[in-house]
């Protein structure tokens, strides 16, 4: 099962073909979110239902100017935007459509990290059945030694399994699983986004808490349109 000539040929061929059709960035970028697939991040939506609270509190009782305090100790980066937006005297309406651009931006970017891996196990099968006809046609080449013939069907035989398990027990599995944990991202921002703009609106902090309540039970959700719910 260890052919290193028919991983050279699987996963190098495979590699080359998903950086041609993705810029290098996405790829790299694809490679760093592997380590989701391993190590489930902790949700951050409880937490930052507590804070939204929080902030709605405080906002309530002196006013939006006195967040401006909290801003540093904010580590969300989308969160921390919104909020300084929100500080500075954005209305709702504006600060809404302003973020759901970005929002727009982010989710087209993070919706390219599972198709590197879905390119990937569309590839590797292929490129494995390539491997075994280079290892027939290495068989039909030394027929006469009995030796090479039998290392040529072994490098056959082997790129297939490589490229048809690589496919359907990592690269497919990987795809729809950092595919989930994006589109959660997607929906944490629109909670960040719909807790801030209710801060700006003065909705009472009970409200908004039981309002936020519910992207709890929302593992995924279609984001403007552009993310099908799961």
């Amino acid at each position: 099962m260890l052919q290193p000539t028919a991983a050279l040929i699987v996963f190098g061929g495979t590699l080359g073909a998903v950086m041609i059709q993705f810029p290098f960035p996405v790829v790299l970028e694809a490679a760093r979110q592997l380590k989701l697939v391993f190590f489930l991040p902790q949700d951050p939506a409880s937490q930052l239902i507590e804070d939204l609270t929080r902030f709605a509190s405080k906002a309530r009782r002196n006013g939006l100017a006195s967040l401006e305090a909290d801003l540093d100790s904010i580590e969300d980066p989308f969160l921390k935007r919104t909020l300084t937006l929100a500080v500075d005297g954005t209305d709702s309406a504006d600060l809404r459509q302003t973020m759901e651009l970005e929002m727009d931006q982010e989710a087209d970017n993070e919706d390219l990290i599972p198709k590197v891996f879905e390119a990937a196990g569309g590839f590797a099968p292929t490129i494995g059945i390539l491997g075994a006809v280079i290892g027939l046609i290495q068989v039909m080449q030394r027929l006469q030694n009995i030796d090479e013939v039998g290392k040529g069907i072994a490098v056959a035989f082997v790129a297939t399994i490589y490229g048809v398990g690589s496919a359907n027990i990592f690269f497919l599995p990987c795809a729809g699983r950092i595919g989930m944990l994006m589109r959660r991202r997607q929906v944490v921002r629109e909670l960040i986004l719909d807790g801030v703009t209710s801060i700006v609106e003065r909705t009472n902090p009970r409200v908004l808490e039981a309002k936020l309540n519910v992207y709890l039970n929302r593992p995924a959700q279609a984001a403007r349109g552009k993310v099908v719910s799961i």
